[in-house]
This record gives C-alpha cells, structure tokens and sequence, in this order.
C-alpha cells in the first residue's frame, strides 16, 4: 500500500484495494493522488522520487490508518494511549518534528491530514480537506 512514507508504485494498488477512483494531478513541488470512494476520499501527496510525504482524508467513516501511515502507525498509537486502555475523548494527534498527525470530526464527518515534514517539498501545501 502507499502509506505514509511510502513509495508512489503502489497507489493504484491502493485504489483497487479501496475500490476507489483515482485521480492525479500535479501541484507545483508534488503529484497529488486522490482515491474517491463511497464512503470519502484519501489524498497521497507525493514527491518527486515518489516519496509519499502527507496523506489526508475525510469522508463520513473512519479511514482505516494502519493503511494510511503504514510504518508510523504504531508511533500514532503510542503518542495517543491512555493509561487504562481507554480511547481518549480528544481528537488523536501526534506532534514531532518528523511526524504530524491531525484528526478530527464527529460521527458522519471524520477527516485527518498526517505529513511528514522534513519530507516534504517546499512549494507544496497541503490540504486536509482537498
């Protein structure tokens, strides 16, 4: 899959997986590849050399992030764990110099942007909600 940190070879992979329709188009520094589905779109930012450096999403259901961040999932999870075990009541986030998360939404409206900054070409934004 195209996760985060990921190389650009598989998106289309991705999109059959997802069933979802896909659409590149180039912005400035980057290539951005959105997969449409039903249930709400994912944007894979792309460099270059085919780093992926940013994914977002939104859409009335949960993306499925153990897709979308691949290796860095499990920081995702360890940067949100609650003593217990609990779920926490608060938008989950992770903010480090190499890795940024962003979620948000309630039910029938999530969206996410996850990035990695040091990767990340100058002159490419990206939008969370593109």
């Amino acid at each position: 899959m195209a996760a985060l940190g990921g190389n650009i070879a598989s998106v289309q992979a991705d999109g059959a997986h997802m069933a979802a329709q896909l659409k590149s188009t180039a912005a400035g520094e980057c290539t951005i590849h959105t997969l449409t589905r039903q249930n709400g779109t994912v944007s894979e930012y792309a460099r270059a050399d085919g780093l992926i450096f940013a994914v977002t999403w939104h859409g009335p259901a949960r993306a499925d992030l153990r897709q979308l961040l691949g290796d860095h999932f499990d920081t995702f999870q360890t940067d949100n764990a609650v003593a217990g075990g609990r779920r926490p009541r608060r938008p989950l986030a992770v903010n480090r110099s190499d890795f940024v998360v962003r979620t948000g939404g309630h039910s029938g409206a999530f969206w996410g942007v996850a990035t990695l900054p040091q990767s990340a070409p100058s002159g490419c934004t990206v939008n969370p909600l593109q």
